[in-house]
């Protein structure tokens, strides 16, 4: 197909789509079945150029999201292209009215796809209140001339107050990409500005030999002692998720105290062998 693409500045794109004239519904009838029957493409163009101007109209009800119009409406043409292959003109109703549902799924889509790397707006509820929240707030408002409580705007939406806090705090704050440039007037970005509290390079390396040479001295601390000591060092002392006496005592059939001996023993080779408790060796 070959139409329009949302390219160069927006006026020039909407004085473009406007050169195409509305189809009747005789018209739209007649191209419509041919796309049905025939999978006629003409067809299908025809109907999509025809009304691109209802697009634009439907993404400007979007347009405080903070988003480009041209994305909005970019969005809103492939979910007309989408609306065109599905429709059934002998259904009787006109195309915008079926079109009109993909139009507005697909720039909702987009919009909560895009406001955050954190998923927003996946529940039906939270997508209701993404949507419908600042205008609620705004009707409430001047409703009662004053900013509407957050169980103010749930009770009018239906919602709980804690969803309603819980959307207001995610919408009032969005993603910042570290390579955003900070403004028109500089080369320099947000990781410009992103201070390093790590070690620097020389600092990591010294880190990196001081614990190659501990893991060392350990393995060689380690080959003084027999099975049962080692065992017990490995699992007891150096383990993340230690075992406790018992569950030793209960592997070498031994009593809680003979462990206990066991470990103090072995932690007492492991000293003398380590360097860092015998300077003079």
């Amino acid at each position: 197909m070959n139409f329009p693409e949302v390219t160069g500045t927006l006026n020039l794109y909407i004085a473009e789509i406007n050169r195409f004239p509305l189809l009747t519904a005789e018209e739209e009838f007649k191209y419509a079945m041919r796309l049905k029957k025939d999978n006629d493409v003409a067809a299908a163009e025809k109907l999509i150029v025809s009304n691109l101007r209802f697009v634009v109209k439907i993404a400007h009800e979007y347009r405080n999201y903070g988003f480009k119009l041209a994305d909005l409406i970019q969005e809103g043409n492939v979910g007309l292209i989408h609306a065109v292959k599905k429709f059934d003109p002998e259904k009787g109703y006109r195309l915008i009215s079926y079109a009109v549902w993909w139009i507005r799924a697909y720039i909702q889509n987009y919009l909560i796809r895009s406001w955050s790397i954190v998923k927003i707006g996946t529940t039906q509820a939270q997508r209701k209140l993404f949507f419908k929240l600042s205008q609620t707030k705004k009707e409430l408002e001047t409703l009662s001339q004053k900013n509407p409580e957050f169980s103010e705007i749930a009770t009018s939406l239906g919602v709980k107050d804690s969803e309603v806090e819980e959307m207001d705090q995610r919408m009032g704050s969005r993603d910042v990409s570290l390579n955003e440039i900070i403004n028109a007037d500089s080369t320099n970005s947000h990781l410009d500005f992103l201070a390093y509290e790590g070690d620097n390079q020389e600092d990591a390396l010294i880190k990196n030999q001081e614990r190659s040479l501990v893991q060392r001295d350990i393995a060689g601390a380690l080959a003084h002692l027999n099975e049962r000591e080692s065992y017990i060092i490995l699992n007891r002392v150096m383990a993340d998720d230690p075992k406790t006496l018992q569950e030793i005592g209960e592997k070498y059939n031994i009593s809680r105290e003979r462990a206990r001996q066991i470990e103090k023993q072995a932690l007492k080779k492991m000293q003398l062998a380590l360097p860092y408790f015998n300077p003079d060796k």
